[in-house]
């Protein structure tokens, strides 16, 4: 799959500040609110928590409905896991002009290579903190509805809650542009197994776990073979009287016992479930399980959005977007960052979020809109050709660092380090040949030394909130 388009257009009148509204402050929103207000717009962000972070505030408490299909349940936006450590080593995780090095790690914190989510949480803070990001973002403060009016600008529609005295007031604003960086890790999607309905025992979808001392004793079948379900089936299995790992493309041969495990089986798909608590896979085997955790993925869910179906979500297709960014005949006053996923999310966060606030400047220009219609169907064709499904269309794992050297070159930027690529590659090679040590034993430390040396080069850079200026 390719990420081939367009060149660079050139400039078509002298830059323009646009009043922006960002939705979301995770590491997205924060990334955006730089970058835009870098380029010299005026901003806001609207983050319906009490903090900066996003999904990686770590909240203890599950949903009521531990599947999480019930619309009116009261939604925990995180789906962190208490024991949660990074998949991708720190250095190649993080923005690339701001290091996410041991070295940075805060007095106490954690600086292990592949940290805890606590360390991505101080990170972020740190960013937020470092650029003066604080004072661009209404905490506890939710969009409702947000809407284009006749004259092209956007009607947001949004509520504070917990301030004193009550919830608040509404509010009613308009902006220029929108810049939708509410993540996809909130609205779960769930396995569609044979008998499920009637299944006696109990469902929850990776979302909602947390610790797992719950499951004491108990047979856990965990559906799906993602990262999540790797780190919830070694974390459980501590506890579990047993864990069957169901992973739908593998064959039908026999269950795998895992290395290193006495008491966790990998298997193929779940066949079918049933009224006595019996669950049986396609290998054959069948058992009594106690619970079943759905480790199936997320929904991408945009529920405050109305643009008359001119963007819509099919099969977890977010469409029709340029770049997985910008809606053709929306454009550019319409943005997402942070739709693509199997990548390494922060620098393409930045990047995606330095050509939205050049394109919205008229610094740089976009392509007709009968060119990025074409451009998506030309993607949506690549996607078929190799066999995926539609709900994959954002998955950009063969291509992602051509697409943010693609973006970077839009923005006039250098590319991705070929150390970060490298990098990259070699941490999941290593998960691969040892998935139970990868995090602490590797042998890319000649890339560690030239990550170092570019971040000591960085250092002499400024790039302090005076250094953001417009004209600095």
């Amino acid at each position: 799959m390719s990420s081939s388009s367009l060149a660079p257009r050139p400039l078509t009148s002298p830059p323009a500040s646009r009043h922006v509204a960002v939705i979301g402050a995770g590491a997205a929103g924060l990334a955006a609110a730089r970058e835009l207000r870098r380029e010299g717009h005026r901003v806001v962000v609207f983050e319906r928590s009490a903090a900066v972070g996003g999904t990686w505030i770590y909240n203890p408490s599950a949903e009521s409905d531990a599947l999480g299909l019930d619309p009116l349940r009261e939604v925990v936006h995180s789906s962190l896991y208490d024991s949660l450590r990074t998949n991708l080593p720190r250095e190649c995780m993080g923005f690339l002009d701001y290091p996410f090095s041991s070295r940075r790690s805060r007095a106490g914190g954690d600086p292990r290579r592949f940290p805890g989510h606590r360390e991505v949480l101080c990170y972020l803070q740190d960013f937020a903190r470092e650029f003066d990001l604080y004072g661009l973002v209404r905490f506890r403060t939710e969009v409702a509805l947000m809407e284009r009016n006749n004259d092209g600008r956007w009607q947001v529609n949004s509520r504070r809650s917990g301030v004193a005295g009550g919830d608040g007031d509404d509010e009613n604003e308009v902006f220029d542009g929108v810049i939708v960086c509410n993540g996809h890790y909130t609205e779960p999607r769930i396995a569609d197994i044979p008998g499920m309905d009637g299944w006696s025992g109990k469902q929850m979808h990776s979302h909602n776990y947390r610790v797992p001392e719950p499951f004491l004793d108990q047979v856990v079948v965990i559906i799906g073979n993602s990262n999540s379900a790797v780190d919830i089936s070694r974390d459980i299995a501590k506890f579990a009287k047993e864990v069957h790992v169901s992973d739908r493309s593998l064959t039908d041969d026999l269950p795998r016992k895992q290395p290193g495990y006495d008491n966790m089986w990998l298997h193929s798909a779940v066949a079918s479930t049933h009224k006595d608590g019996m669950v049986v896979f396609k290998d054959g085997f069948s058992i009594h399980v106690d619970v079943i955790i759905h480790c199936t993925g997320y929904k991408y869910h945009f529920p405050f959005l109305k643009t008359k179906n001119i963007v819509t979500v099919d099969d977890n297709r977010v469409g029709p977007l340029y770049k997985h960014i910008f809606a053709p005949f929306l454009a550019p006053s319409l943005a997402f960052i942070g739709i693509p996923w199997k990548v390494v999310p922060f620098p393409m966060f930045e990047l995606q979020s330095k050509w939205v606030a050049g394109v919205l400047s008229g610094r740089i220009a976009l392509p007709t809109t009968e060119e990025m219609l074409e451009d998506v169907k030309s993607w949506y064709l690549e996607v078929e050709a190799v066999g995926w499904p539609k709900r994959y269309t954002h998955n950009l794992s063969n291509i992602q660092f051509e697409y943010d050297n693609w973006l970077a070159e839009q923005c006039g930027c250098p590319s991705v380090e070929d150390w970060r690529k490298l990098m990259y590659v070699a941490t999941k090679k290593n998960k691969r040949a040892h998935p139970e040590s990868y995090r602490d034993e590797w042998d890319d430390d000649h890339l560690i030394l030239q990550a170092e040396e570019d971040f000591q080069n960085l250092q002499n850079i400024p790039h302090s909130r005076e250094a953001d200026a417009v004209g600095s």
